[in-house]
C-alpha cells in the first residue's frame, strides 16, 4: 500500500484541482435508477490514471473522494466460506464431485453465497475490509485431474470435463443466485487454462497442448461454466500456454473465452501471475510491459504480491498501452460491483439482510452432513459391511481418525463442531464397544498430532484474557487432544482471539518405553506485525521446551522437544500457550514416537475386538498447494508416488495378520493404490477430506444407517508405474478415457447395500443428424431388499475413429430407488454431446455407428447396464 500512497501523492496540484471541479457534475454512479453501463463510465471517468490502478490490483484501496471504500477481491469458497471464521465445511471439492449430485452442487453454493453476505455485512457494518470478507469468491477449481500426483487435485472436480463441467454449473448458478438485477456473490472459475501441476514449477512451465487435446479435454468445463453457468469472473492460470502467460495469452482471452464464447465479465490473474509473465515466462523484458501485456489480452485485475498494476501508468508513458485499455478494465470490474449492489442503498439489495446468524445454521450443518453421505464411495465389500449391530468390539485404528486436517482438506472454514471419525464412531456403536489407537503416523519422516490415548483421562484447557497466565480463566474446557482450528475465531467462549493464554494440562503416557520427540505445530501463520507467541513444555522427568516466537506470516518452526520414556507410567503433563496477534489460528501438539510403538498398540487393540476399521491416507499438509515439504513421496505439494505411505502400509500388513474383518477406511483428495493390502481388506472406502460431519457420516455408513452412494469421479491406478510422466500434459494414456491398462478401481465406480438392474437401452431413434441432438432412455431397478441411490452413467463411443477417447461420459442422474422399485431414465443428448475433437481442435459430429452404454459405472467393470447402437449421418461442426 505504500506504493499506492507515493504514486497518489506525486500528483500535481493542477491536476487534483481540475479533477474536483469535474465532480461537481451531477455524479451518475450513485444513482441506481440509471443504466449501470452509464452509472459505471461516470464513475470510472472521475478516476485519475493512479486511482485506476490502484484499482486493478486485488486490494483496491478507497478513493474517500469519490464514497469508494477499499474493497478486496480476494475471497476464497471451495467447498464452504474459507479463511474467514466459522463456516459451514462441505466435503473437500473431490468429494463433492464423487456425489454426482448437481442439485447438491447447487445447495452447496446457495449455502456459500448466504454465508458469504452474512460476513460481508457484518463486515461492512464494523468497517472491516479484510481480505477474505469480500463477494468475489475464487471458485471453482475446474481443472481437470489429469495426475493423481497433482496437490491440488483435490480441489477439483475429477478427471472428466463432462462431469466437471455439468457439476460446476450448478455451484456457480447457486452462488450467484437468481435475481434478476443482483448478484448475490461473483463465482470465479479457475484456473484458465490447462494447469494441474506440478506445483514445484507453476510460475515458469509452459504446456503445448495439441488442439484436440484442449478442444476434447482441457476447454470444456470451463466453456459450461462461462457459456451455461453465466459465471462473472475468471481467474487465469500461472502456467504458459503456447509460449505464451496464460494471463497474457490473448488466444485463451481474446479468441476463446470473450470471443467464441461472448464472456462479458471480468478476469483476475492468480496471485503472482503477472509477475511471472516477465519473471517465470520472459514474455516482456519489465514488469510495465508484462502488466500492459495482461490488460490488453484481457486480464483485468491482478492478485498482486509485489503491486505489479501498480506500474500501469508507467506502462502507458512507455506507449505499451492506453488509458483507454485501463478503461475497458475498470468498467468490468465496477460493472461487477455494482451488480453485487456495492453502490446502492441496502434497501434497494435484496441481500442486505442476510444476518451472522444465518452462518453456519442448523440446515447447513444438515445440508454438509448430506453432502458428507453422498460422497463416500464404497469400493469393494465381501459382506462384511454394513457391520453387525451385534460385534462386540471395534478396533479404530489409524492416523486419520482422530486428525482435523483429515477432516478439513484446504481452502477452508474453520469448522466449529466437527465430528472425528473415532467420535463418530463411539456415537453409531457406543464408546464402549469401541477402542482406538493411532497405529502410526501419516509418514515415518513427519510429526503426527500426540493421540488422546496418549492422554489417560483427558487435559484440562484453561484460557485467561492475557498472555501471563493471570487472574481468573474466563473458560475452562475438557479436551481429548491438542489439534485446534482457532482460525478467524475465539479458542472458547469470552477469549479474545488477539490476546491470550492458554494451559493444558494431564498426564501423558506413551505406549511403550523409548525415544519420542515432541513439537509444537501451526500449519497457518500467526499473523504479521508485532506479534508474538510463546510455549512452554512441561513433561515430568524432562527439561521443559520454552519458546518465543515473533509472528512473520508465516508458520512457525518450532524446535522439537526429545524426551527418552522408560516406562509407559503416566506422568505430569503440560503446555502454556501465549498469543498476541491480531487473530488466532491453530495448534497441534504432535509427536514422532517409535513406529513399532504406534503399530504394536494398534495390533493389541484389534486382537481384542471383532473387526477392525483401519483410517489411513493422507492429508493437505502433504498434498495441496505450492508448499516447502520435501519427503519420500511428496514434493513441494504434489505426490512422487501413489501407494499408501509405507508406515500406514506396514500397519494394514500388521492388521491383517492378526485375522479379524479389516475395514479400510480412505481419506484422500486423490486416488491412492492399496496394491497387496487391497486383498487383504475385507471392505474398503473412500472418504476423502469430507469435512464438518465427516465423522458422523463415515460411522452412519459403516453401520448401515446411510446406504453408500458415491461414485469415484476419478480413476484409481494400480500404480505409479501406469502413468506418463507427471509434467506431460498429453492425455494419451491418461484417465479412463485414454487408459486402457488395468486399474485398481475405475472411473465412476461405487458399491451399494443394495442390487441394481438395468433394462434394455432404447434411442428413440436408430438414426440422427449430425447437428441435432437425440435421447436414449432405460429402466433402473433396485433388486435387492434396502432403498438406495443408483448413479445411472451414460457413455458414448466410436468405435475405430483415430485419436477418439475410449469412450466418454455423456449423462448421469442420481435415483432414489426404494426396494423392487422400477423407474425410466431418459437422458438428452445435445448436439454438442454427439461431436468429438479433430486434429485441429475442431469438435465435429459426422457420420458413424455410436455405442451408447447406461449402467452402474464402465461397460467392462462388472458394473450393471446396457448396451445399444444408434447412426449419426452427415457431418457439423460445434461453435467453439
Amino acid at each position: 500500500m505504500s506504493k499506492v500512497r507515493d504514486r497518489l501523492a506525486s500528483v500535481s496540484l493542477a491536476v487534483l484541482a481540475a479533477t474536483c471541479a469535474s465532480h461537481t457534475a451531477a455524479q451518475i454512479y450513485r444513482d441506481p435508477t440509471q443504466p449501470t453501463e452509464a452509472r459505471v463510465d461516470d464513475l470510472v471517468g472521475r478516476m485519475t490514471i493512479e486511482e485506476k490502478a490502484a484499482q486493478m490490483q486485488n486490494t483496491a484501496p478507497a478513493i474517500p473522494r469519490l464514497g469508494i471504500p477499499p474493497y478486496d477481491y480476494w475471497n476464497e469458497g471451495l467447498h464452504g466460506v474459507a479463511r474467514a471464521g466459522e463456516a459451514t465445511v462441505f466435503p473437500q471439492a473431490i468429494g463433492m464431485a464423487a456425489s454426482w449430485d448437481p442439485a447438491l452442487m447447487l445447495a452447496e453454493g446457495q449455502t456459500i453465497a448466504i454465508e458469504g453476505r452474512a460476513k460481508y455485512n457484518q463486515a461492512q457494518a464494523q468497517k472491516n475490509y479484510d481480505r477474505y470478507y469480500g463477494l468475489t469468491f475464487w471458485s471453482p477449481n475446474i481443472n481437470i485431474f489429469r495426475d493423481p500426483r497433482w496437490g491440488r487435485g483435490q480441489e477439483t472436480l475429477g478427471e472428466d470435463p463432462y462431469l466437471t463441467g455439468t457439476m460446476a454449473v450448478p455451484f456457480v448458478r447457486g452462488l450467484q443466485g437468481d435475481d434478476a438485477k443482483y448478484l448475490e456473490a461473483v463465482a470465479t472459475p479457475k484456473h484458465f487454462a490447462v494447469h494441474s501441476g506440478p506445483e514445484q514449477s507453476r510460475h515458469r512451465f509452459n504446456v503445448d497442448p495439441s488442439p484436440r487435446d484442449l478442444s476434447e479435454t482441457y476447454l470444456p468445463a470451463f466453456r459450461r461454466a462461462i457459456v451455461e453457468g453465466h459465471a462473472e469472473s475468471l481467474m487465469c492460470a500461472y502456467n504458459a500456454v503456447d509460449t505464451k502467460a496464460a494471463c497474457a495469452n490473448t488466444m485463451l482471452l481474446q479468441d476463446t473465452l470473450r470471443g467464441a464464447w461472448g464472456f462479458k465479465g471480468f478476469v483476475t490473474s492468480d496471485c503472482g501471475a503477472i509477475d511471472d509473465i516477465t519473471t517465470g515466462h520472459h514474455n516482456s523484458a519489465t514488469n510495465p510491459e508484462g502488466a500492459a501485456l495482461a490488460v490488453k489480452a484481457g486480464t483485468d485485475t491482478g492478485c498482486d504480491f509485489k503491486d505489479e498494476m501498480l506500474d500501469l501508468p508507467k506502462a502507458v508513458k512507455a506507449g505499451y498501452l492506453t488509458e483507454a485499455d485501463m478503461d475497458v478494465a475498470l468498467k468490468r470490474l465496477f460493472t461487477a460491483r455494482m451488480k453485487l449492489g456495492m453502490f446502492d442503498p441496502a434497501a434497494n439489495v435484496p441481500f442486505s439482510t442476510i444476518g451472522i446468524d444465518q452462518n453456519h445454521s442448523a440446515a447447513h450443518r444438515a445440508l454438509a452432513l448430506k453432502a458428507a453421505h453422498e460422497s463416500i464411495v464404497l469400493l469393494k465389500n465381501d459382506g462384511v459391511l454394513p457391520l453387525a449391530a451385534g460385534a462386540r468390539r471395534i478396533a479404530v485404528v489409524g492416523p486419520t481418525a482422530a486428525s482435523l486436517i483429515a477432516l478439513e482438506g484446504n481452502y477452508n472454514g474453520t469448522p466449529v463442531g466437527a465430528v472425528l471419525p473415532v467420535d463418530g464412531m463411539a456415537a453409531a456403536f457406543g464408546a464402549d464397544r469401541v477402542v482406538y489407537a493411532q497405529g502410526a503416523p501419516f509418514t515415518q519422516e513427519l510429526a503426527v498430532a500426540v493421540p488422546r490415548s496418549a492422554f489417560p483421562g483427558g487435559l484440562t484447557a484453561t484460557f485467561y484474557n492475557n498472555p501471563n497466565f493471570s487472574g481468573t480463566p474466563v473458560a475452562t474446557q475438557r479436551v481429548k487432544e491438542i489439534d485446534v482450528n482457532w482460525g478467524s475465531i475465539a479458542p472458547a467462549s469470552g477469549v479474545d482471539p488477539r490476546t491470550f493464554s492458554v494451559r493444558w494440562s494431564g498426564q501423558i503416557a506413551p505406549p511403550a518405553a523409548g525415544d519420542y520427540q515432541f513439537e509444537l505445530e501451526r500449519r497457518e501463520r500467526c499473523d504479521v506485525g508485532n506479534g508474538l507467541e510463546r510455549y512452554t513444555i512441561h513433561i515430568e522427568g524432562a527439561p521443559d521446551q520454552s519458546v518465543t516466537a515473533k509472528c512473520n506470516g508465516r508458520a512457525q518452526d518450532f524446535a522439537p522437544m526429545k524426551v527418552h520414556f522408560a516406562d509407559t507410567s503416566p506422568r505430569a503433563f503440560r503446555i502454556d500457550f501465549a498469543h498476541e496477534s491480531s487473530r488466532a489460528s491453530d495448534v497441534t501438539f504432535a509427536w514422532k514416537p517409535p513406529l513399532t510403538a504406534l503399530r504394536d498398540e494398534a495390533v493389541r487393540a484389534a486382537a481384542q475386538a471383532d473387526v477392525v476399521v483401519a483410517f489411513v491416507g493422507l492429508n493437505a499438509w502433504l498434498e495441496g498447494e505450492e508448499m516447502p515439504l520435501h519427503v519420500p513421496g511428496f514434493a513441494g505439494g504434489d505426490r512422487t508416488g501413489i501407494a499408501l505411505p509405507a508406515a500406514q502400509s506396514a500397519l494394514l500388513d500388521a492388521l491383517a495378520a492378526t485375522g479379524k474383518p479389516l475395514v479400510v477406511v480412505l481419506q484422500s483428495g486423490s486416488a491412492l493404490a492399496l496394491g497387496a493390502q487391497e486383498a487383504k481388506a475385507s471392505a474398503v472406502l473412500e472418504a476423502w477430506y469430507p469435512g464438518e460431519a465427516g465423522g458422523q457420516a463415515i460411522a452412519d455408513v459403516l453401520s448401515g444407517k446411510i446406504n453408500p452412494s458415491g461414485r469415484l469421479p476419478v480413476t484409481f491406478y494400480a500404480s505409479t508405474e501406469q502413468l506418463p510422466a507427471f509434467d506431460d500434459y498429453r492425455m494419451a494414456n491418461r484417465t479412463y478415457r485414454y487408459f486402457a491398462g488395468k486399474v485398481e478401481y475405475p472411473f465412476g465406480h461405487g458399491l451399494s447395500y443394495t442390487r441394481f438392474a438395468y433394462g434394455a437401452v432404447k434411442p428413440v431413434s436408430g438414426s440422427v443428424a449430425a447437428g441435432q441432438g437425440t435421447s436414449v432412455s432405460t429402466t433402473v431397478r433396485n433388486t435387492g431388499k434396502r432403498a438406495g441411490d443408483e448413479v445411472a452413467q451414460l457413455y458414448l463411443s466410436v468405435p475405430g475413429r483415430e485419436g477418439a477417447p475410449i469412450r466418454s461420459l455423456k449423462g448421469y442422474q442420481r435415483v432414489h430407488l426404494a426396494a423392487g422399485e422400477t423407474k425410466t431414465l431418459t437422458f438428452q443428448l445435445d448436439p454438442r454431446d454427439l461431436a468429438m475433437a479433430d486434429a485441429t481442435g475442431a469438435m465435429v459430429a459426422s457420420a458413424a455407428t455410436y455405442n451408447v452404454w447406461i449402467g452402474g459405472g464402465q461397460p467392462g467393470t462388472g458394473a450393471p447396464g446396457a448396451q445399444a447402437k444408434f447412426r449419426v449421418t452427415g457431418t457439423a461442426t460445434m461453435p467453439r
